[in-house]
């Protein structure tokens, strides 16, 4: 990994103190320059290059966890964005920052002999001088599952879900696991179901912390539903007519369930 400091002030500053993004004050969508956040006197533990935004050069930088905001920004979690009418570029560019700053903050020491470690040349690594080891970027695939039985989904909703939100079904790819094997095991153990053929929609990236979200649609073939309490607290089957209240716009669900309705609202009109 090359730490960059850009020739230009100019660049467009996605700075992180943990989950938190710095921010304009009273622009909860815009960051400060590279230059004006390197004004401010604040510790820049890690500045990494970005792809631009809009023409614009963009880079990551982390802060401290306990780091002040200087005068005229303000700390806004990340999360928050999500349900705000955000850019989705805009989103994606500080997402990748995030992960970069997560990653920069879990991987200052060696985890094989506790040795401080130091960025690599030429590639988005840490590594360890004393024993050699290597740590790049944690990614963790997932996969998200539209079940679909006709002009029907199965949706479902989770604890932690805002009130009213119901999305697609979503789990981890456990370690020797296929992502096919992932999709049934998931279907399985959250709703009690089963289904048959297995189509891929897309993927996203999803900086919650740090996953990969492999979109996939399903074909129910039966069974009935059967929560995994401890992870589904509501599930049942809708129509676009029945629709509840659906993800946010910048997620891949959201993707999936507007491809749907597009599908179903075309079948409709002929």
């Amino acid at each position: 990994m090359t730490t960059v400091d850009p020739a230009s002030p100019d660049a467009l500053c996605f700075a992180f103190s943990g989950g938190d993004l710095l921010v304009v004050d009273g622009e909860k969508e815009k960051v400060p320059t590279f230059g004006e956040v390197k004004r401010s006197g604040l510790d820049l533990r890690l500045v990494h290059g970005l792809a631009p935004l809009e023409g614009r050069e963009c880079v990551a930088v982390n802060l401290d966890l306990d780091v002040k905001a200087p005068a005229g920004t303000y700390l806004r979690d990340f999360r928050a964005l999500i349900g705000s009418s955000v850019d989705l570029e805009f989103f994606l560019r500080a997402g990748r920052a995030r992960m970069i700053s997560d990653w920069h903050r879990n991987n200052r020491f060696c985890g094989r002999c506790a040795t401080e470690t130091v960025k690599s040349a030429g590639e988005l690594a840490m590594r360890c001088p004393r024993c050699g080891a290597v740590f790049f970027p944690k990614i963790s695939p997932a996969a998200i599952i539209l079940i679909r039985d006709g002009d029907r989904l199965l949706l479902a909703r989770s604890p932690g879900f805002p009130p009213g939100v119901y999305s697609a079904l979503a789990g981890f790819v456990e370690v020797g696991e296929g992502v096919e094997e992932t999709i049934r095991r998931e279907i399985r153990e959250e709703v009690g179901v089963e289904v048959g053929e297995i189509e891929y929609f897309g993927s996203q990236t999803w900086p919650f912390p740090d996953s990969l979200m492999l979109g996939f649609t399903a074909t129910y073939t039966g069974g009935e539903i059967r929560l995994q309490e401890d992870e589904i607290e509501d599930a049942g089957w809708f129509t676009v007519d029945t629709l509840p209240t659906l993800p946010p716009r910048l997620s891949i669900a959201r993707s999936m369930l507007d491809a749907f309705i597009r599908e179903m609202t075309v079948k409709k009109e002929l």
